[in-house]
This record gives C-alpha cells, sequence and structure tokens, in this order.
C-alpha cells in the first residue's frame, strides 16, 4: 500500500469500483447530478459506519475539519448535510443492495476454505433467520409494525462457513418470517436450518422438489405417524429417530413424502428438542449438530448490531433507511475481505476499532494491523461481543 494515502483511501481500494459503476449506470443513480455523486454519498456513509458517527451533522463536521485530506479519500464532491441528507433521500437504494450483493459474492469465495465450522459435510450449510429493528412509529410511518410501534426486518441466509450473508432481504416488521422461502432461490444439495418461525409444509415441499435439505424444529401439536424407528445411543443425548408421515388434514396434503423426526435432550439447557427433516442418510447426530450450529446466525445479528450503524437512522424515509442498511452491510462485507485478503489474525472487532480512530493516518494499512497483532490488542478481553476470533 503508498504510504502517501490515507487509511480511508487504502480501505476503499478494496472496492471494485468497475461493479459499483455498473449499479450506478443500471439505476441512473447520477442522473442530473453534478456535485454529490453516488460514489460521493458511499464514501460518506461508509467513513460514518467506520468511524461511528452518530448524525449528519456529525458526518459532516468530521470530514470537513479535514478539507485538505477529502480529495485524496476520493470524496471529490460538495460534502454538506443538505447534500448528503438528499442523496440518501433520493438516490435509489438498490444500487447499493445489487453492489452489496457483488460484494458478498466476491468475499464468500474468499472464506470458501474456512476450516472454522466442524461438521465434515461437503454440502453448503445455510441458517435462515430474521432480526427486527425497532423503529418510532411518528417518525416511520411506512414501517408500521404494531399498534404503536413501527419497525424493519432484516431477513437473512447466512452461509455458516465463513458467517458470511449470502442472501438478505429488508421488509417492515409485519411480514412474517415464512413468507421469505417465497422469494428464496433453493440451491440443490444444501441445508438450510431453519426455526419454529418457518415451519409451513407446503413452502417446506418445494424446498424437497428443489432437491434442497431442510432441518426446522417441529411445533408440539404436530399430528403424524411413525412409520419405523432407527436404533440410537441415548448417552449422546438422542431420544428417537423416527421415519414419519404426517397425518394432520392440511400438513398431509401439502407434504404428502416421508420425514425424518429426530428427538434430542441438551441437558445444558435441560430442555427436549425435536428436528424434522427431509434428509435420510446423514446420522441423527449430524441432524441435532447441525442445528446447534444455527446460533451462528444470532451471533450475526448481534454482532452487526452492536457495532454497525443501523439502529440510528440518518434519514427517516424508507429509501434513507434501506441505503442506510445495504452500506453498513458492505462496509461489514469489505472488513472481512481485508481481514481475509491480508492474513490479519486479529478480530473483526479489534479491526474496526483500529480503523475508527485511524481513517486520516498515512501508513500503509498492513503496517498498521500487523503492529497491532505484535502489540497483542487481544490480551484485554473486551466486554463486546465478538463475531470472529480467527
Amino acid at each position: 500500500m503508498n504510504s502517501g494515502q490515507t487509511i480511508f483511501s487504502q480501505i476503499m481500494e478494496f472496492i471494485p469500483k468497475s461493479n459499483f459503476d455498473e449499479c450506478v449506470r443500471k439505476y441512473n443513480g447520477n442522473y442530473r447530478t453534478r456535485y454529490f455523486r453516488c460514489w460521493d454519498q458511499f464514501l460518506c456513509m461508509s467513513f460514518a459506519q467506520l468511524s461511528y458517527r452518530e448524525s449528519l451533522r456529525d458526518i459532516n463536521a468530521c470530514l470537513n475539519a479535514q478539507p485538505n485530506k477529502l480529495y485524496h479519500m476520493g470524496i471529490r464532491g460538495n460534502m454538506s448535510i443538505s447534500n448528503l441528507s438528499r442523496a440518501n433521500e433520493k438516490r435509489d437504494w438498490r444500487i447499493y443492495a445489487d453492489f452489496a450483493h457483488i460484494l458478498i459474492s466476491k468475499v464468500r469465495i474468499l472464506y470458501h476454505d474456512d476450516t472454522d465450522f466442524l461438521l465434515n459435510l461437503d454440502n453448503t450449510i445455510y441458517a435462515l433467520d430474521s432480526t427486527t429493528i425497532d423503529l418510532c412509529l411518528s417518525l416511520f410511518p411506512w414501517a408500521k409494525f404494531r399498534k404503536h410501534k413501527a419497525a424493519i426486518k432484516l431477513h437473512t441466509l447466512l452461509d455458516l462457513l465463513g458467517s458470511i450473508p449470502s442472501f438478505i432481504e429488508i421488509t417492515t416488521g409485519i411480514i412474517h418470517d415464512v413468507n421469505i422461502l417465497d422469494i428464496l432461490i433453493p440451491k440443490p444439495g444444501s441445508y438450510y436450518i431453519m426455526d419454529r418461525d418457518y415451519l409451513d409444509f407446503e413452502r417446506l415441499y418445494r424446498l424437497h422438489q428443489n432437491k434442497a435439505f431442510f432441518v426446522i424444529r417441529a411445533k408440539k401439536n404436530l399430528t403424524f405417524r411413525c412409520l419405523y424407528s432407527n436404533p440410537i445411543d441415548k448417552t449422546s443425548g438422542l431420544r428417537c429417530d423416527q421415519i414419519v408421515k404426517l397425518t394432520g388434514y392440511k400438513s398431509s396434503r401439502f407434504y404428502p413424502d416421508k420425514l425424518r423426526r429426530v428427538k434430542y435432550y441438551d441437558e445444558e439447557n435441560d430442555r427436549y428438542l425435536v428436528f424434522l427433516s427431509n434428509n435420510f442418510d446423514v446420522s441423527a447426530l449430524t441432524i441435532a449438530e447441525l442445528y446447534r450450529n444455527r446460533w451462528k446466525i444470532e451471533l450475526f445479528f448481534k454482532w452487526i448490531k452492536q457495532h454497525l450503524k443501523i439502529k440510528a437512522f440518518f434519514g427517516t424515509s424508507s429509501n434513507a433507511v434501506k441505503t442506510q442498511i445495504w452500506i453498513a452491510i458492505s462496509v461489514y462485507v469489505l472488513v472481512a475481505a481485508i481481514k481475509k485478503s491480508l492474513k490479519i489474525e486479529l478480530s473483526l472487532y479489534t479491526i474496526l476499532q483500529i480503523f475508527s480512530v485511524s481513517l486520516f493516518e498515512k501508513v500503509p494499512i498492513y503496517q498498521l494491523l500487523t503492529e497491532a497483532t505484535s502489540q497483542d490488542l487481544n490480551r484485554h478481553p473486551s466486554n463486546q461481543l465478538n463475531l470472529w476470533n480467527l
């Protein structure tokens, strides 16, 4: 890296600018813009994420405090509160959504050989879940959730190998989780791990017909007929491994094929868990272990809520909120790419903390991060949630 560049500029060099320009052209993002283009907006919002800014005024004050460095940071437009606010309100959020998906596809390749996942399966394993971000109904009336409450949902399909999201959909809070299965394109041979909110046998049967596997929690009122039982080792926590057919009036019609029912006793939390799956080849303990790894998506949601600016928004329109979330996701994926590309041993949390106080510094980014590694910044454990301790 060029030591004459700021840390922020070096971070942005990992961005595939040609792909970004393609997304801008696709939605005509720079139409009739002269002084503040989409790239300027993306850089300013990325700066806000990396430096933990709290408001548009905060972003403007920090950037204009270093006017001689803005050009070298890539911000060539006229940075002002009104320009950034107008861009967030008017520029099509799909520009940043499409670009985030491009970044995700590139970074997933970097984590393809990640060995953090313990299950010895060749198939891709996904966890599907959503998280709710609460909003003020008077400020965000378009996101009505309850009678006196507004919210949006972040529906995420997380690749458990590397904890990189492969699919994200943003909806209002009133949309039920199970509806996401209607727009999800299943990948044959992959595993989809889901909680009980996604238990809809008609939709699960479509997954089955697309030759994808699922592991999902069963509800207590499930009606079925046991065809036969497989032998189990109760010392492993298993209580039963059955091949069943549904007998409910609707469920038997929506899912006419056989299912596998696995019951497992979670000794640590003193509870019984019942799983349904359409995979009959792996062991019953593997099915229980697959579901146990679903906790990674909960960890992902907690991590991004802690460390990315997606709980307080710089605008109140639907377009501004979605723009901010998609740019925040792009920053998350970008930092994950830097960590992997430079083979940095620091946690993602520590890298973000270092970046937050070094964006205007002019030192090589690799030197900055490796010196931090040599000083062993991780020897003082943080009470913050770390997603990756690689």
